[in-house]
């Protein structure tokens, strides 16, 4: 008798947490598909550039700068260039990927580079070396 009110009392919870479990799943969905397009539209609609993660090392930096500069134009980097100084690897990189990230269309996906890559914002121009944005 007793083992049969016990198989009641669970199904009864088993039902009632069901409506809650589904209700969260569809939450957390909606909430991915939310972000996606709010992250998207962001980088789209207002200024977006790519920069190089400061915790990079310089043997992953130079990766991304070879490359990024195997698939555009990194004049801007090399002495001379607007963009030569300063003369350290992260920033070399945070141009060359800010440049491979505009020709690719801005998508995040574009600067990724590996888990190094961080989209901004804030535009990262500074002195005369302006960070492009198509």
């Amino acid at each position: 008798m007793a083992n049969k009110s016990f198989r009641r009392i669970f199904k009864r919870q088993a039902r009632s947490n069901m409506p809650k479990a589904h209700i969260s799943l569809c939450f957390v969905i909606f909430l991915c598909l939310s972000l996606q397009n709010f992250m998207r539209v962001n980088s789209q609609s207002q200024g977006s550039w790519c920069i190089a993660n400061a915790l990079t090392d310089n043997e992953t930096l130079l990766k991304n700068i070879n490359f990024a500069c195997s698939q555009i134009d990194c004049g801007i980097i090399l002495e001379g260039g607007s963009c030569y100084d300063p003369n350290t690897p992260l920033n070399h990189a945070s141009v060359a990927m800010n440049l491979y990230y505009q020709a690719q269309g801005r998508h995040y996906w574009n600067c990724q580079f590996d888990g190094s890559g961080l989209i901004t914002v804030i535009d990262p121009s500074h002195g005369s070396c302006k960070y492009q944005y198509k």
